[in-house]
C-alpha cells in the first residue's frame, strides 16, 4: 500500500477507538513531513538551547495525537532536574525522539535560524489547523493543545535525580 499524505477533504466517517487513533497518528506524521518540507530551506544551529524549557520559559504545545506519538516512540524518560525537555539527551544537545518530535519543535521560530528572510508562517498556520482537526476527531472534548510538560505530568514519572 502506498504511503498517503492525508488531506482534510476526506469524507470518510472515522471508525471508533484504536482505528481512529492509528489514523490520527498517520495523519500527524503527514503534517510533520509537510512542516519539515516547509522548513527545508532553513538550518538550525542545533545547540539544544530551545530545549532548555525552564530557561526559555517556552515549551511546545501538543495536540493529543502528538502526545500519543511521543509516548509510543520509546519509553518515557524521567523528568529532568534541570527543567529541560525530558527528551533531550544527557549532554543537552540532541533530541532523543527527533523523528517524532512535536510540531512546535519542528517550527520553533528561533532568532538564530538561517535561511530565507521570511519563515513559512502561513504554512505553519495551515498545518496547525490540520493538527487541530485531527485531534478533534480523536477527542472532540479536548478544546486545545496542552504544554508538553502538562501532558508529561499526567503520566506521573518521577523526576531524575541530579548527579553529584
Amino acid at each position: 500500500m502506498a504511503r498517503r499524505d492525508w488531506d482534510d477533504a476526506d469524507d470518510e466517517s472515522p471508525a471508533s477507538g484504536t482505528r481512529v487513533l492509528e489514523r490520527a497518528i498517520q495523519e500527524t506524521r503527514a503534517v510533520y513531513r509537510q512542516a519539515d518540507a516547509a522548513y527545508a530551506p532553513y538550518s538550525c544551529p542545533a545547540s539544544g538551547e530551545c530545549c532548555q524549557l525552564s530557561v526559555t520559559k517556552r515549551q511546545p504545545w501538543l495536540w493529543l495525537p502528538e502526545w500519543e506519538l511521543l509516548k509510543r516512540s520509546k519509553p518515557l524518560p524521567p523528568a529532568r532536574a534541570d527543567g529541560a525537555c525530558p527528551y533531550l539527551d544527557a549532554a543537552g544537545l540532541r533530541c532523543t525522539v527527533y523523528a517524532d518530535r512535536p510540531f512546535g519543535c519542528r517550527t520553533f521560530f528561533c532568532q538564530r535560524i538561517q535561511g530565507p528572510a521570511r519563515q513559512p508562517s502561513e504554512e505553519v498556520a495551515r498545518l496547525l489547523v490540520r493538527l487541530e482537526r485531527i485531534s478533534q476527531r480523536v477527542m472532540p472534548s479536548l478544546q486545545g493543545p496542552r504544554p508538553l510538560l502538562e501532558w508529561y505530568a499526567g503520566v506521573n514519572i518521577a523526576p531524575a535525580r541530579e548527579e553529584r
